[in-house]
């Protein structure tokens, strides 16, 4: 992925070699003439003026193509992905479109297993072909395989690795070819008795939020981890980057070999276990900042808080985020 750029049409960032822009879904290979209603630079959604439900959010029209994008502005329709709640396990979750995108490519999947919760968060690879496809079948995919194998009595890191591996079988063969290759990133939890096992490819994320040693439990695949890693950028350099947000690893026919991340954690004491997408930790990275902004409530309120708090921000991304508050009976 290359330096950012910006769309001819609304004037987001975008990255070289992108064919379409995320936030107005047009073509980034066609130029705008004067008259064709393009929206000024920047243009929040607020700006642009809302649309009749099932309209086009663009530009109001209800006539759109077979393929969902608005005959006359080319904006992709509004999904039923674009705002989903849900809850299990004394757990919830809550992902939404972001301000900025013309569709959610974040998923998530959520379920009460093996005397636990078990969650999966995914975030389409924007630049590859159906990302909302990849991301969508990796999670269903991914939290079935974890239930399963737990169900079956597979210790929590095998459960996961298992998890992973079916999860990257079903996204590489979504593939027509290694060229055309749907793509997403990937991070599971299950928090059990024995306490919180995590798996990750790519960069979305898990934190463990506790007031007193809140910290993040899993390092980003990305180009900017490995500059830091590497002593080449310091964090704060690296995270404003034109490069921050390139992944080093995904899910995908074009992939390569993948080298999954698996680790447990056990609490000292009560907490929340956090997973989300970089909708929300653009915006707050640190383990601190998210323990400072998340609310005393119930996980869905939480949920939907932290959320709000992305989109209040800029809500640039989609953004995903899944809490599962954690007792003393999870802790060593």
């Amino acid at each position: 992925m290359g330096a950012q750029e910006s769309c001819p049409w609304c004037g987001s960032e975008v990255f070289a070699g992108e064919a379409f822009c995320e936030a107005c879904g047009r073509s980034l290979t066609e130029t705008p003439s004067a008259g064709d209603g393009r929206f000024p630079a920047g243009a929040s959604s607020t700006e642009r003026g809302a649309a009749p439900a099932g309209a086009c959010a663009g530009c109001g029209s209800t006539a759109f193509s077979e393929d969902g994008y608005c005959e006359r502005c080319g904006l992709l329709r509004p999904g039923d992905r674009d705002h989903v709640e849900t809850e299990a396990g004394g757990a919830a979750g809550v992902t939404d479109r972001g301000l900025r995108h013309s569709r959610n490519e974040d998923a998530m999947a959520l379920a009460a297993v093996a005397g636990g919760v078990a969650a999966v968060v995914c975030d389409g690879v924007s630049s590859s072909p159906l990302p909302q496809v990849a991301s969508r079948t990796a999670a269903d995919t991914g939290l079935a395989a974890l239930t399963e194998r737990l169900g079956a009595g597979d210790d929590p890191e095998k459960a996961t690795r298992a998890a992973l591996a079916r999860a990257v079988e079903a996204v590489t063969a979504l593939a027509g070819s290694p060229s055309d290759a749907p793509a997403c990133t990937y991070v599971s939890a299950y928090a059990g008795p024995s306490g919180v096992t995590v798996g990750w490819v790519g960069d979305s994320r898990a934190y463990w939020l506790d007031g007193q040693a809140s910290r993040r439990l899993t390092t980003d695949d990305s180009w900017a981890a490995e500059m830091v890693a590497h002593g080449a950028l310091t964090e704060a350099e690296a995270r404003v980057h034109p490069n921050a947000h390139a992944i080093v690893a995904w899910l995908g026919a074009d992939a390569g070999e993948i080298e999954p991340h698996v680790t447990t954690f056990v609490p000292e004491g009560p907490g929340t276990l956090l997973l989300c997408s970089d909708g929300l930790w653009n915006y707050y990275p640190e383990a601190a900042a998210l323990t400072a902004v998340l609310p005393d409530a119930d996980p869905l309120t939480a949920a939907r808080h932290l959320v709000r708090l992305a989109l209040d921000a800029g809500g640039r991304d989609n953004i995903t985020v899944v809490v599962i508050p954690l007792t003393q009976e999870h802790a060593a």
